[in-house]
């Protein structure tokens, strides 16, 4: 049987509640009921964070930007198994960010997700974000 949105839904928004404002929150805790413990994300085609580690990046991120504001524009359910979203990011770092130092502007980036959902829980996530736009506004003058 199809998931509805709302289904999806409900499946995919603590990962992303994971990432507002993470560095004040547990995000290993919001990871762990989204994901499977075995939960892998993909960056790449081969390469993949696990669930524990993923967590530490949400975490080191969310010390960089502390007003890191992830949300949820669109969900799209694929039959019973795949979820796709996607996501807006927007944030001011005040630490340095894939080797950008801080310059007090703002972003506003996008992320598409892929997920594979297992037993109700996310298995494993295909990401995209638009980083180098990301950092070229932030060096903007």
């Amino acid at each position: 049987m199809a998931m509805t949105v709302e289904e999806a839904t409900r499946i995919v928004t603590p990962l992303y509640e994971a990432l507002n404002r993470p560095a004040e929150k547990d995000v290993g805790a919001l990871l762990a009921k989204a994901a499977h413990p075995d939960y892998k994300s993909y960056g790449t085609n081969q390469d993949f964070m696990t669930r524990d580690q993923l967590a530490q990046v949400f975490s080191g991120i969310g010390k960089a930007i502390p007003d890191l504001r992830w949300t949820i524009e669109e969900v799209h359910p694929i039959g019973d198994d795949k979820i796709v979203v996607r996501g807006n990011a927007t944030g001011t770092p005040v630490g340095e960010i894939f080797g950008a130092k801080p310059t007090g502007k703002s972003f506003e980036t996008i992320s598409i997700d892929l997920f594979t959902v297992r037993d109700g829980k996310l298995a494993q996530a295909y990401h995209v974000e638009n980083w180098v736009d990301a950092l070229e506004q932030m060096a903007k003058k």
